[in-house]
């Protein structure tokens, strides 16, 4: 064979196999450039992050937790505040797609969101919205006792009266947060207050050691009461201190007042308290000191007992709401130490009313015992939680119901 029809036939063989191999190659290969995974990572990893802000719009409903979230990226940082400045803190889910304020929405707050986010792909941004609540159509308040920075006895508890009524009594209770120095086991107990308002009390499963610190810090701004109370537009708060482990004990049987200071006698008072077999009899449970009133005008009228008296009165101490004190009772002189001969409050001398007025503080327990009274304190009737055994305290809690 000549040279010329070798090479022909070698071309020929060539293009052949060539020929054959092209479409086995376009079938086993998937790195072609028509190839959908073709396209760069970062077009699809890249999709800009949305981001979902609730509640959204103009005069939403207050009351409720900010939620953020995010799609197809992550949340690196979340500022949400008011006008003022003032912001809500929250949380950030560990895989960044949520954040949640720690806080309520306040009524009648303009509030801006900053939501800061990366995609995917690594692409950071950040995503701003707005929105408004509704204000208040109705505001509740607080009073609140003791004041702040007091020192107080081993009984007093942390009493708060509303103006309003609070149907949304867990709600409330959920706000309300005691913290104390040597971790005091404790419970909120809702009753209603002698004035007929609705009141929630924190008091120790027992008396408290003396030298605890105690915080009240009730973040109720935003929170609802319910129907007919409003809502709250502030939080409430204050630190107090215990004092020495002081009980009074009145026996009124023994017509004789006690004063023990750390579980020693300090000094044994006769006194005289409430005629028995009527409505001038004294209360007879635990009593606690409400406060130290002074020089003040008693009238017999204002708690029910017609014009009975109606005078100035030394060394006042106010241990009920209705009306019954320890005081200095010097026209009862002859009766102390052997009869009760009051209209219901613990009587002494003078001499003696004062030296005591000195000694004890607001939150001291007047522990009352004797046959002829007229029932023990009640719960809302000044500080008459510890009537209550701890097992039935507990019970008042709403979170317990």
């Amino acid at each position: 064979m000549s040279r010329t029809s070798a090479l022909a036939h070698a071309h020929v063989r060539t293009a052949v196999v060539a020929a054959l191999l092209v479409p086995l190659a376009a079938c086993s290969s998937n790195a072609g450039s028509g190839s959908p995974d073709d396209k760069p990572a970062s077009s699809a990893d890249d999709r800009p992050v949305t981001v979902t802000v609730t509640p959204k719009g103009d005069q939403v409903r207050a009351g409720d937790s900010v939620r953020i979230t995010a799609a197809h990226g992550r949340l690196t940082a979340v500022t949400v505040a008011d006008a003022e400045g003032h912001k809500l803190t929250g949380k950030l889910a560990g895989d960044g797609r949520s954040w949640v304020s720690d806080r309520k929405s306040v009524p009648g707050t303009a509030y801006s969101v900053t939501a800061a986010t990366r995609t995917e792909g690594g692409t950071a941004k950040s995503t701003e919205a707005a929105f408004t609540t509704a204000p208040a159509n109705k505001v509740n308040k607080v009073d609140w006792r003791p004041g702040t920075g007091t020192t107080v006895g081993v009984a007093q508890p942390i009493s708060l009266v509303f103006d309003n009524p609070v149907k949304n009594k867990a709600e409330v209770e959920k706000q309300l947060r005691i913290t104390t120095s040597n971790g005091t086991e404790g419970s909120w107990g809702w009753l209603q207050d002698w004035s007929g308002r609705d009141r929630v009390d924190w008091r120790p499963k027992s008396y408290w050691k003396p030298g605890t610190k105690v915080t009240l810090d009730a973040q109720l701004n935003g929170t609802d009461s319910g129907a007919d109370g409003g809502w709250f537009v502030r939080d409430y708060t204050t630190t107090v201190t215990i004092g020495a482990r002081q009980i009074v004990k009145v026996d009124l049987d023994d017509h004789q007042l006690t004063l023990t200071r750390d579980d020693k006698t300090v000094r044994r008072i006769p006194v005289s308290g409430g005629t028995p077999g009527g409505d001038k009899r004294s209360w007879r449970g635990t009593a606690v000191l409400m406060a130290k009133e002074g020089t003040i005008n008693m009238n017999s009228e204002t708690v029910g007992l017609a014009d009975a008296y109606n005078k100035m009165v030394d060394y006042s101490m106010r241990l009920t709401w209705s009306g019954m004190y320890a005081h200095a009772a010097p026209w009862n002189a002859r009766y102390f130490g052997n009869t009760n001969h009051s209209s219901g409050c613990i009587g002494m001398s003078d001499a003696n009313a004062a030296w005591f007025y000195r000694q004890v503080r607001p939150g001291d327990p007047f522990e009352i015992t004797g046959k002829d009274t007229k029932g023990v304190v009640a719960p809302g009737n000044g500080f008459g939680a510890w009537n209550l055994s701890w097992t039935e305290w507990q019970q008042k809690s709403a979170l317990r119901r």
